[in-house]
């Protein structure tokens, strides 16, 4: 693969997935773009190492780790995930990220609004 990756300086996506639409997320130093039917979202997340997303719930999410290293806690578990790791968090269980290192993650999640587009 010769395409740039010039969207976002340093991310692992190419121009295929850069140029995807950028989802709306206020937090700092978290980048996603996003691809979408009528049933499902999937995001190419580019994250810094932000510290913590606080405990939330939402949609079933599946995800699989690109790069980095973060610690997720699904309800009562802790664990850290690398490269090549997936994880799957049911509906309504409540969950939380910690970032130990710049992560690139694909996340699929079974709702088609759970993230909107700048």
């Amino acid at each position: 693969m010769t395409e740039s990756n010039n969207k976002w300086d340093g991310t692992v996506y190419p121009n295929m997935i850069c140029g995807l639409p950028e989802i709306d997320i206020s937090l700092k130093g978290v980048r996603g773009w996003l691809l979408q039917n009528d049933a499902k979202q999937v995001v190419f997340f580019d994250i810094q190492p932000v510290g913590e997303v606080p405990p939330h719930s939402h949609c079933a999410q599946w995800g699989i780790m690109l790069d980095g290293e973060m610690s997720l806690t699904i309800g009562d578990e802790t664990k850290t995930y690398r490269k090549g790791e997936q994880y799957f968090i049911s509906e309504g269980t409540i969950h939380s990220a910690k970032f130990n290192s710049r992560v690139n993650v694909i996340d699929i999640f079974d709702a088609p609004d759970r993230y909107q587009t700048k």
